[in-house]
């Protein structure tokens, strides 16, 4: 597995495997499945509502708990230092674990530099190994970057083929910050999978248009997370280290680029409403 070194030394495997949308009934298997096929990132958030079933799949696992990199998110209902400091004890106590690997900020919204704090403070005491953000804009990410002792290590954007995010990568890497990817697949909206250039792409290594895609990113040192609960799936979007884009396959994939969100947008006042009033209880 190839690994990104964050700004503080820690390595992070580049490919790992998402939980978002894995419902708290399957998401242990799914989990179990995923350590079972060599997935050692694991992705949840307090607002997955899945941080229990994938302590118990990390409990039950052979795999000793210092070579997994489990990552989680504090939502914003648990904004602010005080608030986020108990969120993380809790996130912890579900995870069955003394420490994350990497803790990050779920939403640019609420007291998010109280959360930062404590995240900061977390870190510091070894109850998180790294931190970050997710799903800041470059507007919030250098307001906060350059207003906090600990860089961000990392900032999970949505990214895919159809939203590359090649100007807001450049900003993170102003600061030492690794892109991360959620929705590497675009859900399969605008029809990724079955995508002409990504086919011709594929056809040509004997893979599939989502290795392609997965490919794509991970040449681009862009951390991925793909989410199946299928473990066959599972296993091919791991099998994405022994080909290589050379340079035309990856201008073609570059000019599919739309440079838009295809879920959401955070200059959407209705969306921000929905998640300042999403609560986990």
């Amino acid at each position: 597995m190839e690994k990104v070194k964050l700004s503080n030394g820690v390595e992070m495997p580049i490919l790992g495997y998402g939980v978002y949308q894995v419902t708290p009934e399957e998401c242990e298997r799914c989990v179990s499945d995923a350590i079972s096929v060599g997935y050692r990132l694991i992705d949840t958030a307090q607002a997955y509502f899945n941080e229990e079933q994938v302590g118990n799949a990390i409990r039950k696992s052979d795999v000793p708990r210092e070579d997994l990199f489990i990552t989680t998110k504090i939502w914003i209902s648990n904004a602010g230092e005080e608030c986020a400091a108990a969120s993380i004890d809790e996130s912890l106590r579900k995870l069955q674990t003394d420490y994350v690997d990497l803790l990050l900020i779920h939403q640019p919204f609420g007291d998010y530099y109280g959360t930062y704090r404590a995240m900061e403070k977390a870190c510091r005491t070894g109850k998180a190994r790294a931190i970050g953000v997710s799903n800041f804009y470059p507007d919030r990410f250098i307001d906060l970057a350059e207003h906090v002792e600990i860089k961000p290590m990392v900032n999970q954007v949505e990214t895919h083929v159809f939203n590359q995010q090649i100007k807001a990568q450049e900003t993170m890497e102003k600061y030492g910050t690794h892109i991360m990817s959620w929705g590497p697949f675009a859900e399969g909206k605008n029809n990724l999978f079955t995508n002409p250039v990504l086919e011709r792409i594929g056809s040509e290594h004997g893979k599939s248009t989502a290795q392609v895609a997965l490919r794509y990113l991970i040449q681009r040192g862009v951390i991925v997370i793909p989410k199946s609960v299928h473990i066959e799936r599972m296993r091919q979007n791991m099998e994405v280290f022994d080909f290589s884009l050379i340079e035309n396959e990856m201008a073609a994939i570059a000019a599919l680029d739309g440079t838009k969100s295809l879920f959401f947008s955070h200059y959407d006042p209705e969306f921000v409403d929905f998640l300042l009033h999403y609560r986990l209880n």
